[in-house]
């Protein structure tokens, strides 16, 4: 028989969740009712149901990737039930498979996804791209919003907010489209050096803001310029 008293707290949990208008704090709230067992995963289980039909949010990216990290056997069952590709549509208008992408990011294996990031880009921008493995700033111009949003919302679903191109773009806004200015705030440059690949990258989650996924690697900053000014992220 369950404890009224276990169920009442678990409803005050749920209702918090739900009706907190701060990104930051749902985060917390999670981190906090993850603290209480069985009973918590049970609520954020809940959490997921409710919400994830109305579309993708940090707190239920934050959810998923905490039942995900358990070793849980009920909530590993529940994900596999009711999310077996993770939390994001992975949408795209041009056939392209992301389920490895997503589940390289939900195992946080950040250097990995970064370069499955880049390919899966290449190869949206057809097989010329897909051999020389860069993009042309044009080819970037042509990618569809739909795939862009998709790579988008998986980098910032398993990162809390913290990395992805749309972060990448508000920083690069509030710098006034100033490259100089941006390298340094996402740690690609340091002291007039460029942060050397791979081992000075830092992957994982200590990482400044926007400091993945590398999209510097896209041959210059026109490139860089095209994505962060894509359609993708006024639409």
């Amino acid at each position: 028989m369950t404890d009224p008293n276990l169920a009442s707290v678990a409803d005050d949990h749920l209702a918090q969740l739900q009706s907190e208008s701060s990104p930051k704090k749902q985060l917390q709230l999670i981190d906090q009712i993850a603290t209480q067992g069985r009973a918590g995963l049970a609520v954020l289980q809940e959490f997921l149901k409710i919400q994830a039909p109305q579309g993708t949010s940090l707190a239920l990216g934050k959810a998923y990737q905490t039942l995900y990290d358990t070793t849980d056997p009920e909530s590993q069952s529940f994900l596999q039930t009711h999310f077996p590709h993770g939390i994001v549509p992975l949408n795209s208008d041009r056939d392209i498979d992301y389920k490895p992408l997503q589940k390289l990011l939900a195992d946080r294996v950040f250097q990995e996804a970064d370069r499955l990031t880049l390919l899966k880009m290449c190869e949206l921008a057809g097989e010329s791209a897909f051999e020389r493995q860069w993009l042309y700033f044009s080819e970037v111009e042509n990618f569809p919003v739909t795939d862009l949003q998709t790579i988008d919302n998986l980098w910032l679903m398993h990162s809390e907010g913290k990395f992805g191109f749309s972060v990448q773009r508000q920083i690069w806004l509030s710098q006034g489209k100033n490259f100089n200015k941006i390298w340094g705030k996402i740690a690609w440059k340091s002291d007039n050096r460029w942060t050397r690949y791979p081992n000075e990258f830092i992957w994982d989650l200590s990482a400044p803001k926007g400091h993945l996924p590398l999209s510097n690697q896209l041959r210059g900053s026109r490139a860089f310029a095209s994505l962060l000014s894509h359609p993708a992220w006024t639409s």
